[in-house]
C-alpha cells in the first residue's frame, strides 16, 4: 500500500510544523511537490510525501521561521534543481536576506544560492581568534628577544665607553 511507503499531507504538517495549507499552496507553485503521489491537480487525490519531501520541508519551514521569503527560497531551489543539488543533501546558512550553502572538502567555501552560486564571503571566527593568538604570541616572543638584545647591546656600549673613557 502506498500509504505505508510514505506521509499524508496530516502526516507531513504535523511532522514539520507547516499547516496543511502551506503544503497545498507549495504543492502548486512547485516549490515542494509530494514525490510519492502528488496531485496532478485532480480533486479527491491524496498528497504523499516521502521521507527526503518531509526533510526539504523542514527546511523551508526553518527558512521561513528566520526570515527568508517564499520567493527567495524558491530562488534557491530553482538555483540547486538546474546544478542537480538536492536541498535534501546540503547544508544551508541564512542571513535573512539570502541563502548559502557550504561546500567544499574542509566545508569552506560559502555559495550564495540567490546569486547563482557565487562564491561569498566566509569567515571562520575560530580561525581567526587562533590565528591572532598565534601572531599576539609570536610578537610577544620577537619582542622580548629584540628588548633582550637592545638591553643587551645598550650595557656592551656602556662597559666600551667606560673602558675607553676610564
Amino acid at each position: 500500500m502506498i500509504l505505508q511507503e510514505g506521509f499524508t499531507t496530516d502526516q507531513a504538517s504535523r511532522l514539520t510544523g507547516c499547516t496543511p495549507s502551506q503544503l497545498r499552496y507549495w504543492d502548486n507553485v512547485r516549490l515542494i511537490q509530494p514525490s510519492i503521489q502528488a496531485t496532478g491537480g485532480r480533486p479527491g487525490v491524496r498528497r504523499v510525501y516521502s521521507f527526503r519531501d518531509l526533510v526539504i520541508l523542514r527546511a523551508i519551514r526553518s527558512l521561513k521561521d528566520n526570515g527568508m521569503s517564499l520567493q527567495r527560497i524558491r530562488r534557491a531551489w530553482n538555483y540547486f534543481r538546474r546544478n542537480g543539488v538536492d536541498p535534501g543533501d546540503v547544508k544551508l546558512v541564512t542571513d535573512g536576506a539570502s541563502i548559502f550553502t557550504i561546500t567544499g572538502d574542509d566545508d569552506d567555501q560559502l555559495l550564495d544560492a540567490l546569486r547563482e552560486g557565487q562564491l561569498a564571503f566566509f569567515v571562520e571566527l575560530d580561525k581567526i581568534t587562533r590565528n591572532v593568538e598565534e601572531d599576539r604570541t609570536l610578537f610577544e616572543l620577537d619582542r622580548d628577544r629584540f628588548l633582550g638584545f637592545v638591553k643587551g647591546s645598550r650595557e656592551e656600549v656602556s662597559r666600551k665607553v667606560q673602558a675607553a673613557t676610564g
